[in-house]
């Protein structure tokens, strides 16, 4: 009989703030602030979305952004984080590093500053509460500025000690090149952080050897499309570059027509250590543990390989030495029974 996937402990290491909302709770926080969402939003499926043109990447940003709007005070903010760690809790994580990109948040919370302190202190609360590990990886916006990142990273870094673990580059990687944010990443690996740029989904594996060169990534969000270079996928290998997989999100966004195309497989087989995530809940319908099933129905994975995967996302992780032996452990005895 089938172990349950809920009950592997793992980590998860790529879930968008926002995007990490339950539906319902974006329903009661837009009536609460007569906020209009469209229909895509409020269908209790996830919207039909298609992201490798233009225009389906415009959609999404909007559905995101419309949602991003919906999160106007300091207590829309701890009942999000609160609530995803629940999420998380129930599918077997033992330690999360939520994305964000505080900017965004910043004119709803009073500034860049005050809005990095309530997510943080929400983080500090559901941690405590729910009984996860909780950190954060704080990201720059490649569509906008260097020098805007350059600041996000040296704020990163004074929080360092606050719970900020990571330094990541999400949006359209299809814009704006890797390099002209290799300043802000020195700024953040600098100050211990580490290096979580996105690369290798919507762009093929080009992008995530610009992650590798200009950016010293020490993990790549996503790095799917590397499976289509064979000696870029030695060179993950070899320097065991965790790449954090989405396979809901990449056959939602159109990257992949169904399940079975997402190149796991490839990926696995070559050594390339995956942590897989979840990406955006909200708009794909899938938490942490349906990566699991999925990996397991579509690609034929064992218990044992998904107890590997499981590994490769704690090892992959920012999660101290002592939890990482307690998860490690836990998927041992997840196994053994």
């Amino acid at each position: 009989m089938e172990r349950d996937v809920r009950l592997l402990p793992k980590a998860h290491l790529h879930l968008h703030f926002t995007g990490s909302m339950r539906p319902t709770t974006l329903l009661e926080l837009a009536d609460k602030y007569g906020v209009h969402l469209p229909d895509a939003l409020t269908g209790g499926e996830p919207p039909k979305l298609r992201a490798t043109d233009e225009r389906g990447w415009f959609r999404f940003q909007r559905l995101y952004d419309i949602a991003r709007s919906c999160l106007r005070s300091p207590e829309d903010i701890q009942r999000l984080v609160r609530e995803s760690a629940q999420e998380d809790v129930a599918d077997g994580s033992g330690w999360l590093e939520i994305q964000v990109d505080p900017t965004s948040y910043a004119p709803l919370l009073g500034g860049l500053i005050p809005a990095i302190e309530i997510i943080l202190d929400a983080v500090d609360s559901a941690s405590r509460d729910t009984g996860l590990d909780m950190r954060v990886v704080i990201a720059a916006n490649r569509m906008k500025h260097p020098l805007d990142a350059r600041t996000l990273a040296r704020l990163a870094v004074r929080y360092a000690d606050r719970g900020v673990v990571g330094f990541g580059l999400s949006n359209d990687e299809r814009r704006g090149m890797a390099r002209d944010f290799d300043r802000a990443f020195a700024i953040a690996r600098d100050g211990g952080l580490l290096a979580a740029p996105h690369g290798g989904e919507l762009s093929g594996p080009s992008s995530v050897r610009d992650c590798l060169d200009d950016l010293d990534a020490s993990r790549i969000g996503h790095g799917v499309r590397a499976a289509e270079d064979p000696r870029l996928l030695r060179r993950l290998a070899e320097r065991q570059i965790t790449c954090e997989v989405c396979p809901s999100s990449n056959v939602a966004l159109g990257v992949y027509e169904k399940p079975a195309d997402v190149p796991l497989r490839t990926l696995f087989d070559a050594g390339v250590p995956m942590a897989l995530g979840a990406d955006d809940p909200l708009l794909f319908g899938s938490r942490l543990a349906a990566q699991y099933e999925l990996v397991r129905r579509h690609h034929g994975f064992t218990d044992e390989e998904l107890a590997e995967l499981a590994r490769q996302s704690v090892r992959g992780s920012a999660a101290p030495v002592d939890v990482q032996a307690k998860l490690l452990s836990g998927i041992d005895d997840w196994l053994a029974n």
